[in-house]
C-alpha cells in the first residue's frame, strides 16, 4: 500500500504541478505574517504581547489557508482537478476547522518556546518528567492531527467529530502516522531548495489525503466483513481498480507524455 500511495502521489504532483505551485506561493505569503510583522512591530513598539498577537494571528490566517486548500487538494487524489474558483469557495467550509488548527499550532508554538524551556530549566526530576510528559503528548498530537484537515475536508465538516477520527486513526494506524510525519518532515526538508514551492505544504497534504483515502478502503473491507483479521488486510485485492485508475508510466511517457 505505501509503494501504491507514494507513486500516485508523485503522478498526482506531476499532473498537478503548477496548481500545487500556485497553492504553495499563497501560503508562503500568508507566512510573511507571522515571521516579518512582529519583528517590524518590535522596531516600532516595545511590546511583547503585540508580537504575540501578530503571531497568533499570521498562525491562525496561515491555518485557515491551509484548510481551504486542503478541499481543493481533494479533488485531486480523486482523480479530477479544480479551478481557483473552487479554493475561494471553500473558505466558507473551511476556516472554522483552519481556526482550531490555528489554535493548536499556536499552543504548539508555545509549548516549545516557553513551556518547555521552562520546565527544562528547573532542573530537577520533577521538571525532567514534566518535561517529558509535554514532550510525548506533543509528539502524539503531531501523529494525530496531521490527519486533521484531510479528515475534515473528506469525511465530514464536523469539528469534534474530525479530531476524534484523527486520533482513532492515528492509534489503530501507529506505523503509517509515523511514516506519514516522518515522510512529511523530509518533504519539506527537501522543499527548501525550491524555496517551498514545490512540492511544499500543498504537497504534503496531497500525500495525506491520499493516504487517508486509500486507507479507508480498509475500514470499508472491515465492516464487508466482520470478524476478519485486521492484520491481515488484503492490500492487493483493495487496490486493484486504483491500480487501473493510476496506470504506470516509463520514464520517458513522466517526463514527455504527448510523445507517447
Amino acid at each position: 500500500m505505501i509503494g501504491f500511495l507514494l507513486r500516485k502521489t508523485l503522478y498526482d504532483l506531476w499532473d498537478n504541478m503548477f496548481r500545487i505551485v500556485a497553492l504553495n506561493l499563497g501560503f508562503v505569503a500568508c507566512t510573511a505574517i507571522p515571521i516579518f510583522l512582529p519583528q517590524l512591530a518590535a522596531k516600532f513598539f516595545n511590546s511583547f504581547a503585540l508580537e504575540i498577537a501578530l503571531t497568533a494571528f499570521g498562525i491562525l490566517l496561515c491555518s485557515v489557508y491551509l484548510a481551504a486548500a486542503s478541499f481543493s487538494i481533494k479533488s485531486i487524489s480523486d482523480y479530477g482537478s479544480f479551478g481557483f474558483g473552487d479554493f475561494f469557495k471553500s473558505f466558507k467550509s473551511a476556516w472554522p476547522a483552519g481556526l482550531i488548527m490555528g489554535f493548536f499550532v499556536f499552543l504548539l508554538f508555545l509549548i516549545v518556546t516557553i513551556v518547555m524551556p521552562f520546565y527544562l530549566g528547573i532542573e530537577s526530576p520533577g521538571g525532567l518528567i514534566l518535561a517529558a510528559i509535554v514532550f510525548w503528548t506533543t509528539i502524539f498530537a503531531l501523529l494525530s492531527f496531521q490527519f486533521y484537515f484531510t479528515v475534515y475536508s473528506r469525511l465530514g465538516s464536523n469539528i469534534i467529530k474530525a479530531l476524534r477520527k484523527c486520533m482513532i486513526i492515528s492509534l489503530d494506524n501507529s506505523g503509517l502516522s509515523l511514516f506519514l510525519l516522518l515522510y512529511g518532515i523530509l518533504v519539506l526538508a527537501l522543499s527548501l531548495i525550491f524555496a517551498f514551492m514545490f512540492p511544499g505544504p500543498a504537497g504534503v497534504l496531497l500525500y495525506l489525503d491520499e493516504a487517508l483515502r486509500l486507507r479507508l478502503l480498509k475500514y470499508d473491507w472491515l465492516e464487508a466483513n466482520p470478524g476478519a483479521d485486521r492484520r491481515k488486510i488484503p492490500w492487493d485485492e483493495l487496490l486493484i481498480e486504483e491500480r487501473e485508475k493510476t496506470g504506470t508510466r516509463s520514464f520517458k511517457n513522466f517526463i514527455f507524455p504527448w510523445k507517447d
